[in-house]
């Protein structure tokens, strides 16, 4: 008797569609002989299927084949309301992330994709990258763990050809024009040769970059479409590029990746997934998480000047750690990717300044809702919180302080059943936003039912047991 499918709906862009890669071969793994069904852009999936695990595409059009079966599982990772009224729709044992019942109401399923939706315009401290948070409702942290990612490639001879990506969704996600140029006299100078690439919509910025570089570039902007650029990347030794698709392309297919974290992205959610990639962020406080910039100009682009990026390059492609470690980066923080103990992502700090406060903040958050999620249990939240606490002894305070104002307000809401305000988790101190964000979603989602007031109290009573007796 044949198994009932497991359907993904990811309904994103290219680069989220990459991100859910790892979900697919874990699924396969954790329900062994059920079907994996995936509905993407197809746009996206048909260049992608040859690099692509082993599922079955389904474009938006295919869903009167999708609505004939009853599902084992329905996960909905993407916002679009039609992907949550088909979620609501179809028949399945169980369903994560967003769906309409049957009277048109919206609602989270599952703790992992609830505490992603509450980090939209909240996700200074968030530590859980995408790609995990696509499987932690469904798959178990030991299947996380036992995965290997192969090393990206390091090519030793050959033209020493580095490619450039100059694109990104927004403008804000990309350097312009005048980096490039600088960068690529830059790479010349070091005896490293620049290929531009980019999709149609880069042609004109290829070209003046190509111009303003004053030597001789190689321009393949919109020349290749996504499979070609697999192909092409495998002969080139490093992948600069801003936050976008072809940068999770170029880590999944092993092309070693130099991510330029700039605008409003965060790295710790988006950053290249695999092991030993890198990734440079402002130290700009504002960048710690940026959901979208509101100041007058793109302050955080600043400190990416073209000659220490070019350095940096050059040691990559001599897989020289030490010289990266010790690398002056004044304005920057140089990361690489890797995996925290239980399989997790983690970006291991390595040279400028480190952000301190904010980084050990963010590792208690993570070890915090990973103990409220039964992942794992709250000593490694209680480590991490003396070490806080130690270091940096006014914000711990500072946290402390805002706790019985908070817990008055639960109480209150237990009692009467009353609605937090809507800007609650927004009015709230930086240091507690994290934690106020989620338990404001959790309420609305579950309709401020007691059940939900009694939750969380649970939650507020486990926190402030750690920060007030550790």
């Amino acid at each position: 008797m044949s198994k009932r499918p497991i359907l993904v709906l990811q309904m994103q862009r290219m680069g989220d569609l990459i991100l859910s890669f790892p979900l697919f071969l874990w699924l396969e793994r954790t329900y062994p002989g059920h079907p994996i069904w995936v509905v993407a852009e197809e746009k996206f999936f048909r260049p992608l299927m040859p690099i692509s695990p082993q599922v079955v595409y389904f474009p938006w059009a295919g869903l009167g084949v999708l609505r004939k079966e009853k599902y084992e599982l329905i996960i909905n990772l993407s916002i679009r309301e039609q992907a949550a009224s088909l979620a609501g729709e179809l028949s399945a044992e169980g369903k994560l992330g967003p769906v309409f019942n049957s009277d048109g109401d919206a609602y989270i399923l599952g703790d992992w994709q609830l505490y992603r939706a509450s980090v939209v315009h909240n996700n200074r401290h968030n530590r859980f990258h995408w790609a995990d948070l696509n499987a932690l409702d469904c798959i178990p942290l030991d299947t996380i763990s036992r995965t290997s990612w192969s090393d990206p490639r390091t090519l030793h001879g050959g033209d020493k050809r580095i490619g450039l990506f100059l694109g990104a969704s927004e403008e804000s996600k990309r350097p312009a024009v005048p980096f490039w140029a600088e960068l690529c006299s830059e790479i010349l100078s070091r005896g490293m040769k620049p290929v531009l690439f980019g999709g149609p919509a880069d042609t004109g910025l290829g070209a003046e970059v190509a111009r303003g570089s004053g030597g001789p570039v190689l321009d393949m902007t919109g020349k290749l479409n996504l499979g070609e650029l697999v192909a092409v990347g495998q002969s080139l030794q490093l992948f600069i590029t801003p936050d976008t698709g072809p940068m999770h392309l170029a880590a999944w297919s092993g092309l070693k990746v130099l991510n330029l974290s700039m605008g409003n992205v965060n790295p710790w959610e988006t950053g290249p997934y695999q092991n030993d990639h890198y990734v440079l962020r402002s130290t700009m406080s504002c960048a710690l998480g940026c959901w979208a910039c509101s100041r007058n100009r793109l302050h955080c682009h600043d400190p990416f000047v073209p000659s220490r990026i070019a350095a940096i390059a050059k040691s990559m492609m001599r897989d020289e750690k030490s010289a990266l470690l010790k690398t002056s980066l004044p304005g920057l923080r140089l990361y690489s990717s890797s995996q925290r103990t239980g399989g997790l992502y983690k970006l291991q700090h390595l040279s400028g300044h480190s952000s301190g406060a904010g980084d050990k903040l963010g590792l208690f958050w993570q070890e915090f809702f990973g103990m409220s999620f039964g992942m794992w249990d709250e000593s490694c939240a209680k480590l991490v919180w003396a070490d806080f606490r130690e270091n940096h002894p006014r914000l711990a305070q500072k946290l402390r302080s805002h706790l019985p104002a908070l817990g008055s307000e639960f109480s209150k809401g237990l009692a009467k059943s009353t609605p937090l305000s809507d800007n609650f988790w927004n009015s709230c101190p930086l240091i507690l936003r994290q934690f106020a964000g989620y338990v404001h979603l959790f309420l609305q989602n579950n309709n401020y039912e007691r059940t939900s007031w009694i939750k969380v109290l649970s939650l507020y009573e486990r926190l402030a047991s750690i920060v007030s007796n550790s």
